[in-house]
C-alpha cells in the first residue's frame, strides 16, 4: 500500500478590517477601591497661641515705591488719572445742568411775557429784565458747555486705556476712531452708542467673544444724547423763520434745548460715575491708616517661664 500522507494544514485567511474585533480587558465593579472624597475642614477659628508670640511684622507705615525714577513704579496709571479726571468732571457737569435748567427758566418766562403783551402792555423794567436774564444765562450755558464737553472727551479716552489695563487687552478701537464718531456732528447720533457699549463691557470686565450689550443707564444716556442734538438742530433750523408766532416758538424750543442740555449732563454724571466707581472703587484720600496705641480692660495675658536657655 502507498504510504499515506498527512493533508497539509491551511493557514487562516485573514479577515477583512470591518470584521476584526478588539478585546479591552477591565475590571469588574467593585473590584478596586472607590477615592474617597476630601472632607472639607471646618474652621476653628484664628490661629491661638499658648502666649504671644515675639515675631511680627516691622513698625513701619506702607507707601508706594516711586522713590526710584526712571521705573515704571513711578510712572501714573490710567486708573490714577482717571480718578483726577473724575474729581474734575463731575462737579462741572453738575454746574453746568444748573446753568442749563436756569437758562429754560429764563426762556419760559420770556415765553411767559410774550404771551401777556397779547393783551396788554409790558413793564419797560420787566422786559428789561428779562432780556438780560436771557441773555447771560444762554451765554454762559454755551460758553461753559465747551469745557464739560472736552473733559467728557478726555474722561472717555481715559477710561478706555483704564479698562483695557484692568483687563490685560488692547482698546477695542484706535484713537481716532473714537474722535470721529464722538466728535462729528451727524455720525456721533449712532456711532457714540457702541463707543460707549464697548467701554461698559470693559469695564465690567466681560470677554471680547460676548457681544457688547448696552444697559439701561446707557440706552437711557444715548436716548438724552439724540433728543438734545435734534433740538439744537431744530433751534438752528428755526431761526431762518420769520413771524411772531415763529419767534414764539423758537423760545419755547430753546427753553427745550436747555432742558435737554440739563437732562443730558446729569445722565452723563451718574454714567461717569458709575464706571469711574468700577474702575477705581477706593479712593486714596478715604483710607485711614489705623494703629493701636491703647487697650484698656483686656486680662492678662498667661505668660510660661522662659527657660534659662533662651538667649532673650
Amino acid at each position: 500500500m502507498p504510504p499515506v500522507r498527512p493533508a497539509p494544514m491551511q493557514q487562516p485567511r485573514p479577515q477583512p478590517a470591518r470584521y476584526r474585533v478588539r478585546w479591552v480587558a477591565s475590571p469588574p465593579p467593585g473590584a478596586m477601591p472607590l477615592r474617597r472624597k476630601p472632607v472639607a475642614e471646618r474652621y476653628s477659628g484664628p490661629p491661638s497661641y499658648p502666649v504671644p508670640p515675639r515675631w511680627g511684622f516691622p513698625n513701619l507705615v506702607w507707601r508706594r515705591p516711586t522713590a526710584v525714577p526712571g521705573t515704571a513704579s513711578g510712572e501714573v496709571t490710567a486708573g490714577e488719572r482717571l480718578r483726577v479726571i473724575t474729581r474734575s468732571l463731575l462737579p462741572v457737569l453738575w454746574t453746568f445742568a444748573a446753568l442749563a435748567v436756569i437758562a429754560s427758566a429764563a426762556e419760559i418766562w420770556r415765553y411767559v411775557l410774550l404771551v401777556q403783551s397779547r393783551d396788554s402792555a409790558l413793564s419797560t423794567s420787566v422786559v428789561s429784565v428779562s432780556d438780560s436774564f436771557v441773555i447771560t444765562a444762554g451765554l454762559l450755558t454755551t460758553i461753559l458747555s465747551l469745557l464739560p464737553s472736552g473733559l467728557t472727551v478726555w474722561w472717555l479716552l481715559v477710561a478706555r486705556h483704564a479698562a483695557a489695563d484692568a483687563c490685560g487687552e488692547v482698546p477695542p478701537r484706535r484713537l481716532w476712531h473714537v474722535l470721529v464718531f464722538t466728535l462729528v456732528p451727524v455720525v456721533n447720533l449712532i456711532m457714540v452708542l457702541p463707543i460707549v457699549a464697548e467701554l461698559e463691557h470693559a469695564v465690567l470686565r466681560r470677554t471680547r467673544e460676548t457681544r457688547p450689550k448696552p444697559s439701561r443707564l446707557v440706552l437711557a444716556w444715548w436716548g438724552v444724547w439724540v433728543v438734545n442734538w435734534l433740538l439744537l438742530a431744530l433751534v438752528v433750523v428755526w431761526r431762518f423763520r420769520d413771524g411772531v408766532q415763529a419767534l414764539a416758538d423758537g423760545v419755547v424750543l430753546v427753553a427745550l434745548t436747555d432742558l435737554a442740555a440739563a437732562g443730558l449732563a446729569v445722565m452723563t454724571a451718574l454714567l461717569v460715575k458709575r464706571m469711574s466707581g468700577l474702575l477705581a472703587p477706593v479712593a486714596e484720600k478715604r483710607l485711614r491708616l489705623l494703629r493701636v496705641l491703647k487697650v484698656d480692660g483686656a486680662p492678662d495675658p498667661e505668660r510660661r517661664d522662659r527657660p534659662a536657655s533662651s538667649v532673650r
